[in-house]
């Protein structure tokens, strides 16, 4: 089971928060849902923070009540899926001392084997073009830093990292990244940096638009693995922190 759900907050009146409430939000989340955190090799939660429109002051965002927001958790396999499906949030949000109305609610549930069935094992037309939006700041571990760059190889691994722990179908390993590293090129991109604030110091991510392309000389068994990988980002986020933010990606 894999699920996506995005709940919409609005506040009554203005509302701060410091820079660093995400990680205190996601230890009442887990609470709530009554998960552990931190026990996992690979988290079994992605998760957003606050998205919308905010006012920045030193350390504090002040959040308006003219504005929506976003909120959205993700479970990557049965428990945290399952979970996260029967969370009640009722009729608010509420941590340390700020209050966010829950306006609705909205769900994707699937499962690996409906993603896999659908857009590789039925073998589609292959998609050749993937646009892609990363709308909390992304990073990636790399050579004992974080690099901050929308690299594709270091996108396929890390979707392919969470697809091979959590799927029950095994999609392979360093020979697959080395393929598709080059069969897709990247197109073009717009992007900023941005850095997030965890407990005690912050991380450098990229957000913006960024578009891959696949070459047509590309096998289309292939070509329909890394459609199914980009899908799944829409669930498993992207780099890392996930869990605490980072890396949430749409797809156009």
């Amino acid at each position: 089971m894999l699920i996506h759900s995005n709940w919409t907050l609005s506040v009554s009146e203005p509302t701060i928060l410091p820079r660093s409430y995400t990680l205190e939000l996601v230890k009442q989340l887990h609470q709530q849902l009554g998960l552990e955190i931190g026990t996992e090799s690979i988290p079994s939660v992605s998760h957003s923070g606050i998205i919308g429109l905010y006012s920045v002051s030193r350390e504090f965002l002040t959040f308006h009540p003219e504005e929506f927001y976003k909120l959205s958790l993700c479970g990557l396999q049965n428990i945290s899926a399952k979970a996260i499906s029967q969370f009640n949030l009722s009729a608010s949000l509420e941590f340390l001392g700020a209050k966010f109305n829950v306006i609705n609610r909205e769900d994707e549930i699937t499962s690996y084997e409906e993603l896999y069935t659908t857009l590789v094992a039925n073998e589609p037309e292959p998609i050749k073009r993937f646009d892609l939006q990363f709308i909390t700041p992304t990073t990636f571990a790399h050579g004992g830093a974080n690099l901050p760059l929308p690299i594709p190889s270091l996108m396929f691994r890390s979707w392919l990292e969470r697809w091979n722990h959590f799927a029950p179908v095994y999609l392979g390993s360093d020979e697959l990244i080395a393929y598709l590293s080059n069969a897709i090129l990247l197109k073009n991109h717009k992007i900023q940096t941005r850095s997030w604030q965890l407990h005690k110091g912050y991380v450098n991510g990229f957000v913006g638009n960024v578009t891959l392309q696949v070459f047509n000389r590309a096998d289309p068994l292939l070509a329909n693995v890394a459609n199914l990988l980009v899908q799944y980002a829409r669930f498993a986020g992207t780099g890392m922190k996930t869990r605490l933010g980072m890396g949430q990606t749409l797809i156009k």
